[in-house]
């Protein structure tokens, strides 16, 4: 007898269900994303529960007409997708007809809809058509989910709580209401509004209508553009940062999706102006031909691949960055630095039972010691003479904005800050992170221009290695030789350092070199050379600034706001701390009730 059967068509799509149906945010994000394909304009989503209980989808799209109603709820039928060729031109959020299908072979579903005169109302449970009538003439379709996953209790028993099912469904709206700024979005949860959009088409409004105040009024329009991709959107200045990338919003043809290299791109952008914990907000469209990007490589359709990724990448790094570099980006100090935003973390990794209500803060971390051999404890050089070494520098870009700010030093606050201002109001600056600032850009042209000094050693360092990791360093010998040393095979999976850079603290020389080799060994070819000079580089920066705490005269005050001033990014020190606060003339003005609004 064969062992080998068919399975039946509910099998299958309680198979498909699996993969495509994984939570209430699941079953949301298939039904609107059906009905933006519809043509709607209004989509609102009503939950109960958070949508434990009921999932209600009503739109005013096309419709359907009784037989493709009927059809729509069989597996891999569309209408999106009638030649095999039109796989590599898919311009619809869905096409490969298993969402209707998946879902209601898992739950009792519901559904009123009309294209013309004559309405069809159907109920299906557990993928058995009970209900097939006419209905009232309204044109569009209301949809409605009950009892999500009543027939698979292996599934049902791994729903979360109704607050983390509600947060993932409030996330995906929000994000699907950047791409479709001309619809109508609102979803409600026990009949209380959690999100409303104009459907203006006005993308900054819905970025306000989403966020707020505090970010919309923050953020940056951006163009960008090469051959085969065009983007636009908006990017937050660096003082608006977020614990985490879920607010890295990246849109490709119309659909929201979450695509590593896209994010590594906008990250590495603002690689300058933040410390690497924080992530920046941004509202990117991209636009290319479909012949480009593939949507078919994973069930839920929110990760794509992508052609032409190396152009792609330098757009987004040059485009964001040269934006940033147009802007005066001095923080308000009064401004409300805290956004309290009720959204899960990226739906991908999330963890946990509940959604964390994350209070994302702009941190004013204190000055604290960099405890690192790499470096040894330079002298400190006077400012004078640092002036005069950094003025010699050739190249320098002078950002007009922050030049113009002619700030005047009137003292010191807590032996930290230098306290300046201008007819604009007061500043703050920390002074350990303007030097920084100063230091690192002095420092890193030096590196640039392979002004490293050295130092022989009478007794080479001698550094034994396995034959894989011996192989590993021979690969990446360039980047050893060009930070300084001298370095020679010698013996068996041997190597001999006859000379280093200065800048090895004595009596630390092989620990260090050691430390250097286990990163190039632990990332191989993904080894990041850019990221590994800069931290080289920040922490020399450090050791030679002024440290909190310190006295300073005002000649010396001085010389340290007109350095920060020739730096091509004087808002941030080299760790990604902000160099200088803005407290407005208003602002202070309102403090003292001068002004009472």
């Amino acid at each position: 007898m064969a062992k080998i059967k068919i399975m039946s068509e509910n099998l299958k799509n309680k198979i498909a269900a699996g993969e495509v149906v994984e939570k209430c945010a699941s079953v949301v994000k298939e039904l609107v994303e059906n009905s933006i394909d519809a043509g709607a304009k209004n989509i609102k989503i009503d939950l109960l529960n958070g949508g434990l209980k009921e999932i209600k989808i009503t739109d005013d799209g096309v419709g359907m007409e009784q037989e493709d109603a009927i059809l729509a709820f069989q597996r891999h039928a569309t209408s999106k997708l009638i030649r095999e060729d039109d796989l590599f031109f898919i311009n619809t959020l869905g096409f490969r007809g298993e969402a209707l299908p998946s879902i209601a072979s898992v739950s009792e579903v519901d559904m009123i809809t009309c294209a013309s005169n004559i309405g069809t109302h159907l109920h299906i449970k557990g993928g058995k058509l009970t209900i097939n009538e006419p209905a009232p003439s309204r044109k569009g379709t209301i949809i409605t989910i009950n009892n999500l996953f009543y027939n698979t209790p292996a599934r049902l028993k791994y729903l979360k709580s109704e607050q983390y099912e509600l947060a993932n469904s409030v996330s995906f709206i929000e994000k699907l209401s950047f791409s479709y700024p001309n619809i109508k979005f609102e979803l409600t949860n026990n009949d209380k509004t959690l999100v409303k959009t104009s459907g203006s088409g006005n993308l900054l409004k819905t970025i306000h209508e989403i966020y707020g105040l505090n970010v919309s009024s923050n953020m940056l329009e951006v163009k960008g553009f090469t051959d085969d991709y065009t983007m636009e959107g908006y990017i937050c200045k660096p003082e608006i940062l977020k614990s985490n990338r879920n607010h890295m919003i990246t849109i490709v043809n119309g659909r929201v999706v979450k695509n590593n290299e896209l994010n590594r791109a906008i990250n590495d952008a603002y690689f300058r102006y933040k410390p690497d914990i924080k992530y920046p907000v941004v509202v990117l469209k991209f636009e290319t031909d479909p012949t480009l990007i593939d949507v078919n490589i994973h069930p839920t359709k929110q990760d794509i691949k992508l052609s032409k990724t190396n152009e792609l990448y330098d757009m987004i790094i040059n485009t964001i960055q040269e934006k940033l570099k147009q802007e005066l980006l001095v923080p308000n100090a009064l401004k409300e630095q805290s956004v309290i935003i009720n959204l899960p973390k990226n739906m991908a990794e999330e963890k946990t039972e509940e959604p964390i209500e994350i209070q994302e803060t702009l941190e004013f971390i204190e000055d604290t010691k960099v405890n690192n051999p790499l470096i040894t404890e330079t002298p400190r050089i006077s400012i004078k003479e640092e002036t005069t070494k950094y003025q010699s520098l050739k190249d320098r870009l002078i950002n007009p904005g922050f030049k113009n700010l002619n700030l005047y030093v009137i003292g010191q606050v807590l032996g930290t800050y230098i306290v300046c201002q201008n007819e604009t109001g007061l500043y703050l600056i920390d002074q350990h992170a303007a030097q920084e600032r100063v230091n690192y850009e002095l420092v890193e042209t030096q590196f640039k221009n392979k002004q490293t000094n050295t130092i022989s050693l009478l007794v080479p360092i001698n550094i034994e290695l396995s034959q894989s990791d011996f192989l590993k360093i021979k690969e990446h010998l360039d980047i050893i030789i060009d930070l300084g040393f001298n370095i020679e095979e010698f013996g068996i999976n041997t190597y001999t350092i006859k000379s280093h850079p200065s800048w090895l603290k004595e009596g630390h020389e092989e620990e260090i070199i050691r430390n250097i080799f286990d990163e190039i060994i632990i990332e191989g070819n993904n080894f990041d050379r850019i990221r590994f000079n800069n931290r080289l580089i920040a922490t020399i920066a450090c050791k030679m600034s002024v440290r909190a705490n310190t006295r300073l005269s005002r000649e010396a005050m001085e010389e340290i706001i007109n350095n920060l001033m020739k730096c091509q990014n004087p808002y941030n020190c080299a760790h990604g701390r902000p160099t200088i606060v803005k407290f407005s003339t208003y602002d202070l003005e309102r403090m003292f009730k001068r002004v009472m609004n």
